[in-house]
C-alpha cells in the first residue's frame, strides 16, 4: 500500500516514494525508513515488503555490468539473478504452484527506468516514466496530464503524481521523498 513514482529526464532517473505503511486491514502507519534509495549504482523504490525493501538496500550487492554488455539484457539476467539470490537468502523470495515470486519495485540506472514485477519481469516503459504501488494509477495518470510540461521540473511532475496517489488512494501519505540518477556516463560523454 503505497506510491513510487520514476521518471527519466535529460539522461538522469528519478524516484519518487510516500511514507505509509499499510496492512490488509488497512492500518496505517508513516515509517522514517525510506521506500526509496540508493544501492551502488542503481536507485531503487519499492512496494509490497520492507523486508524486501531493506535487503534491496543493505543486503544486495548489484552486479558490475560489462560497458559492451547491453543494459536490459544485463537487467533480464545478472541483476535478476543477483536479486533472486539476495530474495532467497533473506527469506522474502516465494514459491506458489512451483513459481517463484518477489514483490514489485522500480529501478533507475543508467539513465533508464525499469519495473521489476513480482514475477521477475523487467518491464521498462515507452513513456519515461511508470509507478507502482496502490497508488500507481493516479500517479501515472498525473504523470500523463504532465508529460507536455517539459518546462516543469522532474521533483514538480513527481510531487503532483505523488499527491495525486494521495488524494486518491487510502494506502499513500505523505512526507514525499526523492532521489536521483547522477548523470549516466553516456550522457556526461556528450
Amino acid at each position: 500500500m503505497t506510491c513510487i513514482v520514476g521518471i527519466t529526464h535529460n539522461s538522469r532517473v528519478y524516484i519518487g516514494a510516500d511514507s505509509a505503511a499499510a496492512s490488509e486491514r488497512w492500518d496505517l502507519q508513516i515509517r522514517a525508513d525510506s521506500k526509496i534509495f540508493r544501492n551502488g549504482d542503481f536507485i531503487m523504490g519499492f512496494t509490497s515488503s520492507f523486508r524486501m525493501g531493506q535487503l534491496l538496500a543493505y543486503a544486495f550487492e548489484p552486479p558490475k555490468r560489462h560497458e559492451d554488455r547491453d543494459i536490459y539484457a544485463f537487467m533480464v539476467t545478472d541483476f535478476i539473478n543477483s536479486v533472486r539470490e539476495c530474495f532467497k537468502n533473506g527469506g522474502v523470495a516465494k514459491r506458489q504452484e512451483e513459481v517463484e515470486q518477489c514483490g514489485t519495485f522500480l529501478v533507475g540506472y543508467e539513465g533508464r527506468l525499469f519495473k521489476i514485477i513480482d514475477d521477475y519481469q523487467v518491464a521498462e516503459s515507452v513513456d519515461g516514466f511508470d509507478a507502482c504501488g496502490s497508488g500507481d494509477l493516479a500517479a501515472l495518470g498525473a504523470l500523463y496530464a504532465t508529460r507536455q510540461s517539459l518546462a516543469k521540473e522532474p521533483e514538480t511532475r513527481i510531487q503532483e503524481a505523488l499527491k495525486a496517489a494521495e488524494k486518491y488512494s487510502v494506502g499513500v501519505r505523505s512526507p514525499f521523498k526523492m532521489i536521483a540518477t547522477e548523470l549516466s556516463p553516456a550522457a556526461a560523454s556528450v
